[in-house]
Formats: structure tokens, sequence, C-alpha cells
């Protein structure tokens, strides 16, 4: 499991709240102003599932795979429909590369696996003094696929990989199936990740007149999360960064309430129907000084160099390459050196917050439609303060087009 930014926030909420002028203004909110605009979202429907099946099936045929093995987990859900959680005892879908999926679950699982499922699938159940990998094994023997490499989904755990070697099964990485299914987004996937979007930057332009004056960082996070959900959103993160904080992508355990002057940056995401949004403001409580404008300018360009970059068989790694040079050009960095931009420039998103590929040096994966990611080229100065700004885009037949628009100027951070 990857240690992301969503982990480190939700860790952070888990802090004791401070007792800071701001608590009991953001606790009950007025949020009468706001509705639910996802009332019209349409879920992944039957059709959207049996296409990306055809399209696993399609793949595996072509690098010889005889089968996928998937876990728990956003890939399961992504082909099966199926939310679960991992635990010793494995739950898995098999993906053959002709006909339909099978089901691995423990036998007292099985009401409850078929009732999640939302595709046709054969359910094959075992117990507990039983082996599920040979129970999997099983199933591809009878479908006449042993004699062929079984595809593994990259979050998979060793145990299962070990134990299909122990039976004899030839294991490959699945990435070229799974990745090669989930990097395209169709127009179902696309319209829900706007709404996630719209969701988000709704909520922002509630919370961001707002804030005041003596606020914590939990109390613009809980105003943050207030919002999202009225507007019909499911929040995933709300980091708040001020003042010196912000200088750090992921904020430090140093309190530090919203204050005139102060840099505050917000990075925000929500899920509709599953499918997430991520988007980062940056702002200055009060008076900006002229080096806090300087660097949110460059920024905002920075961002404007990523979408330049960002074209139909670039490769992602380029788009990256093209910020880099842009900020060691006006002095920052370079490469990844501080101050300047210390992480990648974006990540791949869909129904993970962070999936691959990310627009990082050296990815050579081509952009191609329907592609989704961030643009985050942050600038960061440690010991003084740092500027984000993320909006996310995907790739069109055209080129890029932008899930929010960038804000113009950091005097109307929210556009």
């Amino acid at each position: 499991m990857r240690l992301d930014r969503r982990t480190l926030v939700r860790a952070a909420a888990a802090a004791p709240l401070l007792a800071l002028p701001g608590v009991l203004r953001a606790a009950e909110p007025d949020l009468s102003a706001l509705e639910d605009i996802t009332k019209g979202a349409v879920p992944i429907g039957n059709e959207e599932r049996a296409a990306r099946l055809a399209r696993a099936q399609k793949l595996m045929r072509a690098d010889g795979i005889g089968a996928v093995l998937i876990e728990g987990g956003s890939s399961l859900i992504y082909f099966t429909g199926l939310r679960w959680g991992r635990s010793e005892r494995l739950t898995a879908v098999v993906l053959p590369a002709e006909g339909e999926p099978c089901i691995v679950t423990p036998f007292f699982e099985e009401a409850r696996t078929r009732e999640g499922l939302a595709i046709p699938a054969e359910v094959r159940v075992w117990n507990e003094d039983e082996d599920p990998l040979k129970t999997v094994a099983g199933f591809l023997k009878d479908r006449k696929l042993a004699h062929l490499p079984v595809g593994i989904e990259e979050t998979v755990r060793y145990f299962a990989v070990d134990g299909l070697q122990k039976v004899g099964l030839k294991v490959v990485s699945a990435n070229p199936v799974v990745r090669g299914c989930r990097m395209i987004k169709t127009a179902p996937e696309i319209a829900l990740m706007q709404l996630a979007t719209d969701v988000t930057i709704a909520a922002y332009r509630w919370v961001y007149p707002r804030v005041e004056k003596g606020m914590s960082q939990r109390d613009v996070s809980a105003l943050m999360d207030a919002a999202t959900k009225k507007l019909g959103g499911s929040p995933e993160f709300s980091m708040v960064l001020v003042g010196e904080g912000a200088a750090y992508p992921h904020g430090t355990k140093v309190p530090s309430p919203v204050e005139d002057g102060r840099i505050v940056l917000m990075d925000c995401g929500c899920t509709v129907q599953g499918y997430q949004s991520d988007v980062s403001r940056t702002w200055v409580h009060g008076t900006a000084t002229a080096e806090q404008r300087k660097v949110w300018d460059q920024v905002a360009q920075g961002q404007q160099t990523a979408f330049a970059a960002a074209k139909l068989g670039a490769t992602a790694g380029s788009v990256d390459d093209a910020v880099r040079r842009y900020y060691a050009s006006i002095g920052w960095g370079p490469d990844y050196k501080l101050p300047g931009l210390s992480h990648r420039t974006g990540h791949g998103i869909g129904l993970d917050g962070h999936e691959p590929v990310n627009l990082v040096r050296g990815e050579a994966t081509k952009l191609a439609p329907g592609m989704c990611f961030s643009n985050e080229p942050g600038i960061y100065i440690p010991g003084s303060f740092g500027v984000r700004l993320e909006d996310c885009f995907y790739m069109t037949e055209s080129g890029p087009k932008w899930f929010s628009q960038p804000p113009r100027s950091i005097d109307a951070p929210m556009g």
C-alpha cells in the first residue's frame, strides 16, 4: 500500500483540535446557500464494465497472458464493481483471456460477495482449511489456461504471488493489461471526474471568503469538508498549510494559524461515484509581499508551461522536463533541488487520487486521449513559504483540456 498525501492528511486530521479563536466559527458553518450539484451523476453501468472486460481480454491475448489476478481495491472495483477490504483471507477476481470472470472468496463470504458484484461472474469458494490459490489454479485448469502466465495486478500481495508459483503457475506483471485499461478514461469516467472537480471548486469558492485571522488549519479544513459534503461530494482530503508550513509539500507537525501576510495553501479533493478530484490553491491572507507575488506568478507560468508541453504523443516525462527548464531559467533548482520544485510535476488520477503514470523525469509513456493528470509544479522555499497551484487535465484528440481553470492571480485565487 502506498503512503501518499491522503494517508498523511488523514493522520494529521486525527491530531487534537487546537483551542484557537476560529474553532467555534468552523464547527457549525451556515451551509444553507449550498446545494447538491451531483444529483445528475450517472454511475458506471453494465455496458461500460463489459467494455472494460473486453478491452482487458484483448490486451491479455496480445501479450500471451492467460488470466489476470486482482485483489480488493480500486482495480477490483473498476472491473467488477465489488468493494472489498483486504485481510489475510484472499478474495480476488480472476479475469480470463476468454469467457466469464471468476471470483474466489471464502465460503462464508459467498453471499456478501455475490451481493456486491456488478458483473456476471462465476464464484468459487474456499474453506478455512483450504488454499485459495489452489482454487485459482483449479479455475485456470478448468478453463484450459493453466499453461499460460498469470498477470499479477501491481498491488497484489506477495503471499498470493508466492502461492500461485507454489502450485506451478508462471506469474508476470499485469501492468500492460490493467494500466492499459485504467489509464485511458472513457467519457463516463471523465464526466464523473468533472463533477468531482466542480464540487471541489464550488467548495473552495465558498470557503475562501470565510477564512479568518486566527483560524487553525483544522478550522479551515473542517469548512472545506462541510462544504464538499453539502455539494454532494465525499471528502477525500483537505490539507491546509499556512506560512512556513507551505514550504514543505505535505506540511509539518508545527501548528500555524492564519495570520495577516501569511501564505495559505490548500490542497483538497473529493470523490463522486468513486472518481476523484485534486485541486490546490494558494493565496495570502491580507496583503501579499512582492516576493510572494513573484513566486505565485512563476508557479502560474509553470502550470501553463506543463499544459503547453502536454501534447499527444509526447512522453509524460517531457512535461516535467519542460517545467524544470523554465524554473532553472529563472533561478530555481536546478532539477529537484530546493529552493524550487522538489516533487514531480503531476500524477495520474481516476479512481485513485494517485495512479499511473506520473509526469516525472524519465517516464517514457506517451500521452494519449483519455489520460488524466494533475498539473502541480509548486515552488518551495524552506524556512520561508511555498506556492502550489494544482488543476487536473485530460487528454483529448485535440490535446489537453482542463477539468478546472487555473486561477488568474494571487488576488483572485479562486478565479
